[in-house]
C-alpha cells in the first residue's frame, strides 16, 4: 500500500511514540521507506523491533530526502530541531510533530519554515507511563484521537495534509482538528493536570511515609489507578510544564479551590453534589470516546 506522496518517511525520535508510528505504518502495509533518526543505541533497538528500515543518527541526512518527517521528541528538542530541518528538508516535504503542547511549537515553526517545508502540528492522544521503543506497539494509536493543529487554516486543503490525515486514519486513529490555543487549554485539564495530580499524590504519600510509616500493603486498586501516571519520568514532562505553564497554573488553582470547597463539605451532605457532577462527567466522556 502506498501513502500518497510519502514514499520516504523520516521518524525523528524512535522511542515509544516514534517506534509505534513505525510499527503501525508497517502493520498497515506502508510501502514507503522508513528512516529512523536517534542515538545509535536507540536506532539499534528500533531496527531490532522492526520499527524502521534503516537508522541514521544525523538529523540532516535523515530528513534530506524525506517526503514526510515525523518529529517524535520532547517539545524542547522539537523546537531545537526545526532550523536544522529547514536547512536540510525538501520544500515540498511535510513536517509534523507529536508534542504534547502546541502553541510554542507552532509559533517556532511559523518563524522558521514560513511555509516551506509545510508544518502541521500533531499530537496523538495515546501513550503509556513508560517510555522507550521496547514498549512501542503497532496498535498504540488505534481507537484514539489524533490532534492536528495546522499553522494556518488553509493548510487543511493542502494535498500533503490530506494525505497525512488519511495516514492517521489508516493506523487506526481518528483525526481531530483544532487550534493550538484551544488544544493547550484543554490538555492542561485533561492530561497535564492528571499527571501532576498523580505525581503529587504519590509524592505526598512518600513524604507521609517518611514521617510515619504507611504500610503500602494496604494500597489497592484505587491507589494503583490514581498513581499509575506517577511512573512517568520528569524528563518526559519537563517541556510540557514549561510550555504550558500558564494553563497549568490556572488548572492547578482551580483544583486547589475545588479541594478546599470539598474539605469544607466533609461534615455535611455537600459532597453529594460533587459526586453527582463527577459521575455525569464520566458518563459524557464515555459517550464521546
Amino acid at each position: 500500500m502506498s501513502y500518497g506522496p510519502f514514499g520516504r518517511i523520516a521518524i525523528v525520535g524512535t522511542g515509544l511514540i516514534g517506534g509505534s508510528w513505525g510499527l503501525a505504518l508497517k502493520s498497515c502495509g506502508c510501502a514507503g521507506r522508513i528512516i529512523g533518526c536517534d542515538r545509535p543505541e536507540v536506532l539499534a533497538r528500533a531496527l531490532e523491533r522492526g520499527a524502521i528500515d534503516e537508522g541514521e543518527p544525523h538529523l540532516a541526512s535523515a530528513v534530506r530526502s524525506a517526503d514526510l518527517a515525523i518529529l517524535a521528541a520532547p517539545v524542547g528538542v522539537i523546537m531545537e530541531h526545526l532550523p536544522h530541518i529547514k536547512a536540510a528538508a525538501s520544500p515540498q516535504a511535510l513536517v509534523t510533530d507529536t508534542g504534547s503542547t502546541k502553541r510554542a511549537v507552532l509559533e517556532r515553526a511559523r518563524q522558521v519554515f514560513a511555509g516551506q517545508p509545510l508544518f502541521l502540528g500533531g499530537h496523538p492522544l495515546a501513550g503509556k507511563e513508560i517510555s522507550g521503543v521496547e514498549h512501542a506497539s503497532s496498535t498504540l494509536f488505534r481507537e484514539s484521537r489524533y490532534v492536528l493543529t495546522p499553522t494556518e487554516p488553509e493548510h487543511l486543503e493542502d494535498a500533503r495534509v490530506k494525505a497525512f490525515k488519511l495516514l492517521v486514519e489508516q493506523v487506526g486513529a481518528q483525526p481531530f482538528v483544532t487550534d493550538a490555543k484551544s488544544h493547550d487549554h484543554a490538555l492542561a485539564f485533561l492530561s497535564h493536570l492528571p499527571q501532576l495530580l498523580a505525581t503529587g499524590l504519590a509524592s505526598l504519600v512518600a513524604n507521609e511515609d517518611h514521617r510515619s510509616a504507611i504500610p503500602l500493603e494496604l494500597a489497592a486498586a484505587g491507589f494503583r489507578d490514581m498513581t499509575r501516571l506517577a511512573e512517568s519520568s520528569y524528563g518526559v514532562w519537563r517541556d510540557v510544564c514549561l510550555t504550558n505553564a500558564d494553563n497549568l497554573k490556572g488548572a492547578l488553582d482551580s483544583l486547589i479551590r475545588k479541594l478546599e470547597d470539598m474539605m469544607q463539605q466533609l461534615d455535611n451532605d455537600g459532597l453529594e453534589h460533587e459526586f453527582d457532577e463527577a459521575l455525569h462527567l464520566r458518563e459524557r466522556w464515555k459517550q464521546v470516546r
